[in-house]
């Protein structure tokens, strides 16, 4: 059992302290890395509903706050529709995935989870006018 550091970067140089999720697998695709990321940070929001929600990416019917994203209508959130959205970013490249320091740009590779790994999830953030 290892367990993955999962950090957040945005292209404006902000960076997250991180968190870390068990995983008994040696090697996951990162299409199941991040599926298990959005599940966990689903689960907390769920269990706790604070006012924002703070996940990898935006839900729908939900508008961009300074620390995440708040839900116009309080709800509990879907993990598979919110682990949907998350791969189809990573899809359309609203999100890099970098292991280690290397990035990896098909959700389909599988990738090597050895103790400490860190898997860091740059937010590309738009250029002003373009």
């Amino acid at each position: 059992m290892a367990i993955v550091m999962f950090v957040d970067e945005t292209t404006a140089g902000d960076r997250s302290d991180g968190w870390g999720l068990e995983v008994l697998e040696e090697r996951l695709t990162v299409r199941e890395l991040i599926r298990r990321r959005v599940f966990q940070e689903v689960a907390e929001y769920n269990a706790k509903a604070p006012q924002v929600f703070q996940g990898l990416v935006r839900p729908h019917d939900a508008e961009r706050v300074l620390n995440g994203y708040a839900l116009r209508t309080p709800r509990r959130i879907d993990p598979e529709v919110q682990s949907e959205l998350a791969l189809r970013a990573f899809a359309g490249n609203g999100f890099l995935v970098l292991v280690g320091e290397r990035q990896v740009t098909d959700a389909e590779e599988e990738v090597e989870l050895g103790l400490g790994t860190e898997v860091t999830f740059l937010k590309l953030v738009p250029l002003v006018g373009g």
